[in-house]
């Protein structure tokens, strides 16, 4: 079992996440090397969201990922959606 994380971004997010991306980016990055992040990609054209998916351990860390998340702190992540996600083809 896998979490999809769904978000919805404001406009103008290529502009105004700028001040935040690093951190967002780091965060993102050390639960992928822990093995917790299997992928993350925003949407393009437009840029209007983007989907991560975590593996299946526990929905508790994907919502703790929300609470810290630069992007959610800031404003720039006005809507969320964590679904549980079974994937059908092992090792995704």
């Amino acid at each position: 079992m896998y979490y999809l994380l769904l978000y919805e971004y404001v406009e103008n997010m290529a502009e105004r996440r700028t001040p935040y991306r690093e951190a967002h980016l780091k965060i993102v990055g050390d639960l992928k090397e822990r093995g917790i992040l299997i992928t993350a990609s925003a949407y393009s054209n437009p840029l209007d969201g983007a989907a991560l998916i975590f593996d299946g351990k526990s929905k508790a860390v994907v919502e703790d990922f929300v609470r810290r998340d630069p992007y959610v702190l800031n404003g720039l992540v006005p809507r969320h959606r964590i679904r549980e996600w079974n994937a059908t083809l092992p090792g995704i």
